[in-house]
């Protein structure tokens, strides 16, 4: 509003500028006129409406022109203005943007704050956990120094009292062996006294006693030579016992050796199944399965029917399968072996050939 005031203030300059030297002219002219006048009287009244004319033309051309300019400075002052709205709107808009931009950071640091107080919360939870888990250890590792200062105090009074219950039998035994002792020595006095006053009895007491120590000490003699020779004789007959049944152990374990271990070789489902004797399930998980290995020399072994049959776990268990014959002949010695139960049936595996298994049946006894 301000540069449309100085534009119009302007235009109206520019016409009073016009105006003034037309009138100027005018007067002149008149004055010039006046003593033409007074020379030309004659001259017709159609030069000055012709003047008239002119001067109302010029008139309305300046007045033309003072019109197009205040409607230019108008169409300026409109662009101005819808210039200035439209840099109102864009600053607005900018505003608006700023604002969203701002509103959008703040609801940002606003989900950054709670991320960070979650996180802080979490955290606190966890070292809260932590504290509680380390204050429950404390007090478990306490409880635990307290028992075992409890035991060791119990202990420790056990061991007094075993060590007073001690130093009173030894008191008791040394009492005991003083009243022993006294009373020995009081027997030794009388004896002393008995055979001062009967030499001769004792002399011949002596040369009884003697006969007899010598009786006795060969009778002992005896009986230990004939102890000796029965132990020797009991030696021999449970040595070549222990051989004997070694050679038949061997002899029934090589009977059952295979010729073709592939070929001769049949598990349970190949032979219809399983139909014996089954251990529970406690003895099993006790004595059996690949943790529990076990050596078969080291168990009794009896020869039923002229097959082997070895006793473990409180169980009796005889081969059904032949052992291949790529295994070692000492193999029942010598090799780690363990039972186990697959699917179908029991087998008795050896860790040296782990890709063999052999059929067994089980015996109660």
């Amino acid at each position: 509003m301000k540069a449309l005031g100085v534009i119009s203030t302007t235009v109206l300059f520019l016409f009073l500028g016009a105006t003034l030297p037309a009138f100027a002219q005018e007067e002149h002219h008149e004055q010039e006129a006046k003593p033409a006048k007074q020379q030309e009287q004659a001259k017709p009244a159609k030069q000055e409406h012709q003047q008239a004319k002119g001067q109302q033309e010029q008139q309305q051309k300046q007045q033309e022109q003072v019109k197009s300019s205040r409607q230019e400075e108008q169409k300026q002052a409109k662009g101005q203005q819808e210039q200035q709205q439209k840099q109102q709107e864009q600053a607005k808009s900018s505003r608006q943007e700023e604002q969203q931009q701002a509103k959008g950071q703040q609801e940002q640091q606003q989900k950054q704050q709670e991320q960070a107080k979650s996180s802080r919360q979490e955290e606190q939870q966890q070292a809260r956990g932590q504290q509680e888990q380390q204050q429950k250890q404390q007090e478990q590792a306490k409880s635990s120094r307290q028992e075992e200062q409890k035991q060791a105090k119990g202990q420790q009074e056990q061991q007094q009292k075993q060590q007073e219950q001690a130093k009173s039998s030894r008191q008791e035994e040394q009492k005991q062996a003083k009243g022993q002792q006294e009373q020995q020595q009081e027997q030794q006095q009388k004896h002393q006294e008995q055979a001062k006053s009967s030499k001769q009895e004792q002399r011949h007491e002596q040369q009884v006693k003697g006969q007899q120590e010598q009786q006795v000490r060969g009778q002992q003699e005896q009986q230990q030579k004939q102890q000796g020779q029965n132990e020797q004789h009991a030696a021999r007959q449970s040595e070549q016992e222990q051989h004997r049944q070694e050679g038949e152990q061997r002899a029934a374990w090589t009977d059952h050796r295979a010729h073709n271990w592939k070929s001769e070789h049949r598990d349970w489902q190949e032979r219809g199944g399983y139909n014996g004797y089954r251990i529970p399930e406690d003895r099993y998980r006790g004595y059996f399965g690949p943790e529990h290995a076990f050596r078969i020399y080291t168990y009794p072994v009896v020869i039923v029917g002229g097959d082997p049959r070895f006793q473990y776990g409180g169980f009796w268990f005889s081969a059904v399968d032949p052992w291949p014959e790529y295994w070692s002949a000492n193999w029942y010695d010598n090799d780690d072996v363990y039972i186990t139960y697959a699917n179908d049936g029991y087998y008795l595996y050896n860790r040296r050939y782990p890709q063999d298994r052999i059929a067994i049946s089980v015996y109660a006894n």
